[in-house]
């Protein structure tokens, strides 16, 4: 039985994969944190997520389920940030764990896999409205956009790295006792610059290291996602 729901939670995840990866990937931003006793099935959620070429899974991890006795290792008050600025945008008054975030615009409660694939599906289906590009250079990465048509700006550019794959053992909270591997964790969220749109846009940004970068186009900060590219 556990198997066959294995295979049916693999088959709902790919029903949006295409053949070959796309060019502007949907981003999934999971807000989750080890100290929720709710998370561990949207983690497993964004281990399924990772594998595919066109979506770009995050793992945020927040801080604020702290005080009930595990400090997350991976939490970080700036993801809390960025999900109120996306509960705001979206008029919704209070943040939770788990949430994904599709492409900055559709909010999923908890571990809905049928949800999450038909997000994803609704969101490929979009044209690419930016040609983003990037190239490493030592330890450089150059980003390079061109806007496809009209666009209006301003436009943020995030850069963020991750780390594919950790794996915690949880003494204290709510998962004491269990151990969880978690996937495309986010440290070193960064905004390199704001875009009109309108002009091609060239920078350089420094990225040292070998762990997977990120580049997110959205409108507004927490806005719609535009384009994003990574290279890992």
């Amino acid at each position: 039985m556990k198997r066959l729901g294995h295979a049916l939670l693999a088959a709902l995840l790919t029903l949006a994969a295409p053949a070959l990866a796309q060019q502007s990937p949907v981003v999934v931003e999971l807000f989750t944190s080890q100290g929720c006793s709710s998370c561990p099935a949207a983690d497993k959620l964004l281990h399924e997520l990772a594998e595919r070429e066109d979506v770009i899974a995050l793992g945020l991890h927040v801080d604020y389920w702290d005080y009930i006795g595990w400090k997350d290792p991976f939490g970080d008050p700036a993801h809390a940030e960025r999900q109120r600025a996306y509960a705001a945008a979206g008029g919704r008054h209070m943040i939770y764990t788990p949430e994904m975030v599709v492409q900055g615009q559709t909010d999923i409660v908890g571990a809905k896999p049928m949800k999450l694939s038909q997000a994803i599906a609704t969101h490929t289906k979009k044209g690419p409205q930016i040609n983003l590009v990037l190239e490493r250079r030592g330890d450089d990465l150059t980003i390079r956009a061109v806007p496809l048509g009209a666009l209006s700006g301003p436009l943020t550019v995030h850069m963020l790295r991750y780390t594919p794959r950790a794996t915690t053992q949880i003494k204290r909270g709510e998962n004491a006792g269990h151990t969880y591997d978690y996937a495309n964790i986010v440290e070193g969220w960064q905004v390199l610059t704001t875009w009109d749109g309108q002009a091609v846009l060239s920078l350089t940004a420094s990225a040292p290291g070998d762990k997977p970068a990120v580049i997110l186009i959205q409108r507004d900060g927490t806005g719609p996602i535009l384009a994003a590219a990574r290279l890992r």
